[in-house]
């Protein structure tokens, strides 16, 4: 699990970019892309298959691998109504440069209202509960829809974003028994540094809340900057416990009831 220790600018300094801070490839980071690669195309093999964008850094390297290797893949991003501007502003971005379709889904808007009306807008506050309620209403319940009649999804998990997905594996089976398709991850062996090194290397659009020390970026309510020697996810849900800290689109059968 990996920190931003000693990655800070001095007091009264001007802040760097995410690329000058972090963009330090692994020494077998040519090895690493070849690795993405052929997941990638191993992914496009099952069709139709699609990549669930949160518009992070992880994500935006995997559409530009799509689009680079022309594969037949979608795109698909989750608008949950509290998206912070910039990710919008990346979103609209992506939408008119992006090779491959890139589909928007939004939940369905009277269980948003009767939800808001019954516990308030900011209701992620009060209980882990109320929080994984809006999370089902605003992420689950699209993502199902986004993945309907589809045999293969591809995420951006890595190995090292927390020890919840430290054994984050490059081609994963979980789901093809009970819903018929396979879960791909081909970043997961890359580094930070990997990530940040590619889209310097290829120059990729990113969201600039990167530049601000937003390693992992969600909703806006749900989502702060993060410290010297925080972990990367420490600014999701920051008023929780570390093991409650995922909104439910990455959770296996066995990990709810190890929960």
């Amino acid at each position: 699990m990996s920190n931003v220790s000693s990655l800070l600018p001095p007091a009264g300094g001007t802040a760097p970019t995410a690329i000058e801070l972090y963009a330090r490839p692994s020494e077998d980071f040519e090895a690493k892309l070849a690795e993405a690669q052929a997941v990638l195309r191993e992914a496009a093999q099952h069709a139709p298959a699609t990549q669930a964008s949160s518009l992070g850094a992880e994500d935006m390297v995997i559409t530009h691998l799509i689009n680079t290797l022309e594969l037949p893949i979608s795109v698909f991003v989750l608008e949950t109504g509290r998206l912070h501007a910039e990710t919008l502003a990346v979103l609209e971005r992506l939408q008119a440069t992006s090779k491959a379709p890139v589909h928007v889904y939004r939940p369905v808007n009277e269980a948003v209202v009767q939800f808001v009306n019954r516990e308030g807008l900011d209701a992620m506050y009060k209980s882990i509960e109320l929080r994984k309620a809006c999370c089902h209403i605003r992420k689950i319940e699209p993502l199902e829809r986004a993945l309907a009649g589809h045999k293969a999804w591809i995420t951006g998990l890595r190995r090292e974003q927390s020890g919840a997905r430290a054994e984050v594996p490059l081609r994963d089976e979980s789901e093809l028994a009970a819903k018929g398709r396979l879960k791909y991850n081909p970043l997961a062996n890359w580094t930070w540094g990997d990530v940040w090194h590619y889209i310097q290397t290829y120059d990729v659009a990113y969201n600039p809340l990167h530049d601000r020390f937003y390693p992992s970026i969600g909703c806006e309510p749900c989502t702060r900057a993060i410290s010297l020697g925080e972990d990367f996810r420490a600014g999701r849900w920051w008023w929780e416990d570390e093991a409650a800290k995922e909104c439910g689109l990455h959770v296996k059968k066995d990990d709810k009831a190890a929960a």
